[in-house]
């Protein structure tokens, strides 16, 4: 089976930085994997490569098959990519529901429907017409990935979503990765939370230096953990 996500010999730069050096990584339907790294190893280039918001980039980024790399931003979305940034880009003058009727469905088939983002995040639901600047920072990044489901992606990529949240809400968005995963999504995490993330991935990927250098399946963490705290200080 063609796999969700291919990745091969990636590069990328911002402007005259290069950042990310020959990167190679899969990803299958219906599988969460985690990339782990310190801050500035290029787990975030690495989502943005993908989406193309990063300057040059050379390699290749395939989706169901489907070359990316040298797409605009707005065509790889439309191969199914729903992308949530660690700013979340939540309209402030909007209200909940606006933000999360703006986006447009995606071609790639129907997406979750108003009723079913509301009985999986019942706050939105509560306060689906109050403005963005009036949400918890909680609740504001269950609208940025509410937002995402409804376009019909189904190649989620999801950076930091757990940071700075209260341990509640927290345990909120680990029982959502687990029901998008019931109901096939794929998903991509960048996760500083190791025990958010821990229990969550299929299969981990660690970077450093704008390079996978370990890859491995989540049957294998415990006997990893060494090279995981001298990689990361988890």
């Amino acid at each position: 089976m063609t796999a969700a996500l291919e990745i091969s010999r990636l590069q990328a730069w911002y402007g005259e930085s290069h950042i990310l050096h020959d990167v190679n990584l899969s990803v299958n339907h219906g599988e969460v994997v985690t990339l782990l790294g310190r801050n500035g190893a290029g787990r975030t280039t690495t989502l943005r490569a993908i989406m193309g918001l990063t300057g040059a980039r050379k390699g290749s980024i395939r989706i169901n098959g489907q070359e990316a790399v040298g797409m605009a931003t707005h065509r790889v979305a439309h191969l199914g990519v729903g992308y949530c940034p660690e700013e979340r880009g939540i309209f402030a003058s909007l209200s909940t529901e606006e933000n999360l009727l703006l986006p447009p469905a995606l071609k790639t088939g129907p997406g979750m429907s108003v009723e079913e983002i509301y009985e999986m995040f019942p706050n939105l639901k509560e306060r689906r017409s109050s403005q963005g600047t009036r949400l918890s920072g909680g609740e504001q990044q269950m609208l940025a990935v509410a937002r995402i489901l409804r376009t019909g992606a189904r190649l989620l990529l999801l950076d930091e979503i757990s940071e700075g949240l209260a341990p509640v809400i927290v345990q909120g968005l680990a029982r959502m990765i687990r029901t998008l995963k019931a109901k096939g999504y794929t998903i991509v995490m960048v996760e500083q939370n190791f025990r958010f993330a821990a229990p969550l991935a299929d299969r981990f990927y660690v970077m450093e230096h704008g390079k996978i250098v370990e890859s491995f399946a989540s049957s294998e963490l415990d006997a990893r953990m060494p090279v995981l705290t001298e990689l990361l200080g988890v």
